[in-house]
């Protein structure tokens, strides 16, 4: 069975919600990241079998097959196909799942990867009325950018609750305090920033025209654990709740590609192999810790263990659902997780993320020179992604 190797990984900055690339379409932002890998690995985009991209929203213009636009306006040729793949915050970690999937069946050889998300642009929908001639009544506009809507009644209400109360009960499940949960972001935004700065992100950027940034836009140099510590609790009762903006990610825009080939397809070294994979499902209402396991099963796949694990890129939707998901795996060193910063302060676009993740692990293993990495994503709903990547 052939091999999935990652021969590139880019993304662009990621931009906060009404910032520097809410006046980007989702579809030209795929486009940008989709020209730039192919332009960088010097590969005629004619030989590209199939364009897997994530997405999470799909309500506005990244409707009708995001992907496929973003092929069109980054000038392939009509004969690349192209298909959108939703699974919400684990989109395009889906996407680079399936592509790996398809090169080691034996049914491609090149298949650009990847996942775009403009939650700036997420438009308002209102639900169409059964009747045809709605005469009297009001009807509902939904806010598309994030979060459950036109929840089906069936559903027990436990489930249904907002990311940041499932955020929420799993510190009051794992014992987790407001001062930890400040810690780890205070840790993300002061890992990411030394990073940037240390231009460890120069090789994976690619910037989008007219929008142009020095580097992720929700990075925060100048936050404090007393500023943190100030923030009003937003999903608690009575104000007695720990899950504030500052220990939570953010509303974000941007898109990530990853290029993944079987060995020798592409003329290029590769940065990784893609060893494992693990998908998990667990109680909606609990979503944050489905990474968990996905990444314990990943790694059993791999025929790894927790020991030979050298790094880790979990997305870190809230710091009480990633600390908690450290809980879950005693065996790694909490030192060998985001070791250049995280979504809390890098940002979550969420079609993107998970490209994100597993195109920074790729790129550190070929820093480092080799070794085992995880990238590992929880998604609502109640589920985890995991994968392994081997160099």
């Amino acid at each position: 069975m052939p091999a999935t190797f990652i021969y590139d990984a880019v993304r662009t900055p990621f931009g906060r919600a009404g910032g520097a690339l809410a006046g980007v379409r989702p579809d030209d932002l795929a486009a940008v990241v989709m020209r730039a890998t192919i332009e960088r690995a010097g590969l005629d985009p004619a030989r590209i079998d199939d364009v897997i991209f994530g997405d999470a929203n799909q309500a506005g213009e990244d409707n009708r097959d995001v992907a496929r636009m973003g092929v069109l306006l980054a000038g392939f040729p009509t004969t690349v196909p192209g298909v959108t793949v939703n699974r919400l915050c684990g989109s395009s970690v889906e996407a680079v799942i399936q592509g790996s999937r398809a090169i080691e069946a034996g049914d491609a050889d090149v298949v650009l990867t990847g996942g775009v998300e403009s939650m700036s642009r997420a438009p308002y929908v209102v639900e169409k009325s059964p009747r045809a001639y709605p005469s009297i009544g009001n009807q509902t506009m939904w806010n598309t950018a994030i979060g459950w809507r036109m929840t089906n009644p069936a559903l027990p209400p436990e489930w249904t609750i907002s990311n940041g109360q499932s955020a929420e009960k799993l510190a009051g499940l794992y014992g987790i305090d407001r001062d930890a949960q400040d810690a780890f972001a205070l840790r993300s935004h002061r890992l990411a920033a030394a990073a940037w700065a240390a231009g460890v992100y120069d090789g994976e950027i690619v910037q989008v025209p007219g929008a142009v940034l020095a580097r992720d836009e929700g990075i925060r140099d100048d936050t404090t654990l007393e500023a943190l510590g100030g923030l009003r609790p937003l999903f608690g009762r009575d104000g007695a709740g720990t899950v504030t903006a500052g220990n939570a990610s953010p509303i974000n825009d941007g898109a990530s590609a990853v290029l993944l080939a079987a060995e020798g397809a592409v003329d290029a070294e590769p940065l990784a192999r893609v060893a494992g994979r693990g998908v998990f499902g667990n109680d909606p209402d609990v979503f944050g810790v489905a990474p968990v396991e996905a990444a314990n099963r990943a790694l059993a796949r791999a025929g790894r263990t927790w020991a030979d694990v050298d790094v880790v890129e979990l997305n870190e939707a809230f710091a009480s659902q990633s600390l908690a998901c450290l809980q879950g795996w005693p065996d790694l060193d909490p030192a060998r997780v985001n070791i250049h910063g995280g979504a809390i302060a890098i940002g979550h676009p969420l079609g993107a993320s998970g490209g994100r993740i597993i195109g920074h692990a790729a790129h550190e293993l070929r820093r480092r020179g080799g070794g085992v990495a995880v990238a590992a994503i929880c998604i609502g709903v109640g589920q985890g992604l995991a994968v392994v990547l081997e160099r």
